[in-house]
């Protein structure tokens, strides 16, 4: 595994997030750059098997990623560990303040996003497609997917990032999804989580397509 080591600020809990280039651990990645707190980045290489590894298991006996450990307690799902950030550095504005049915909109979305999004490519191309109109329906021209930028459009962008070129989704199709995909490439949080992923390098999977650049 390789590490980068850091300490976090007088005042704040020390986080560790564990994290693969181009996984489903980008979305924790740059909610943490977008609240600009300090932490520490464990990257685990799947080929590798290094999330299979003790050590890991330990943390998190799934074996999967992300993990977000908070003072040494492992926090698991991308939907939650969002969650969690969004709640403890309110000040990075990543759910509305102090709106609860904002607040129940964000699980409906982040709920949507896991269970129906994120495994609709291994039920094949018509149904997959038939998911992504359905956001797209959702996002309805919108910037942002809850009238201000969230951790739901930090959500969605990973799955479209990763594999809307598998997909062969086309913008004539998918123009909110596009549109939102742009507004997020010009984050400064989402560049720097992306040039510092394929500076590490993204793991070939069989069958896809390489991740975008």
């Amino acid at each position: 595994m390789r590490f980068r080591h850091s300490v976090a600020p007088r005042g704040f809990p020390l986080l560790t997030l564990y994290l693969t280039p181009g996984a489903s651990s980008m979305a924790p990645h740059i909610a943490l750059h977008e609240i600009g707190v300090d932490f520490v980045a464990r990257y685990l290489s799947l080929v590798k098997r290094e999330n299979r590894s003790p050590e890991y298991l330990a943390i998190n006996a799934a074996g999967t990623v992300p993990v977000l450990l908070i003072e040494g307690r492992a926090l698991t799902e991308v939907a939650a560990i969002l969650y969690f950030l969004a709640k403890r550095f309110p000040d990075a504005h990543l759910l509305p303040a102090g709106d609860i049915e904002a607040d129940a909109h964000a699980i409906e979305w982040m709920s949507f996003i896991a269970a129906a999004i994120h495994p609709a490519r291994h039920r094949g191309l018509e149904h997959a497609h038939k998911i992504w109109s359905v956001a797209e329906q959702r996002l309805a021209h919108r910037e942002w997917a809850l009238g201000q930028y969230s951790i739901v459009d930090i959500h969605l962008f990973r799955l479209f990032w990763r594999f809307h070129a598998d997909l062969d989704l086309q913008r004539n199709e998918f123009p909110s999804l596009f549109d939102h995909y742009e507004h997020m490439k010009n984050r400064p949080a989402v560049q720097r989580v992306l040039t510092a992923e394929a500076a590490i390098g993204y793991e070939p999977v069989p069958g896809r397509l390489p991740p975008p650049m």
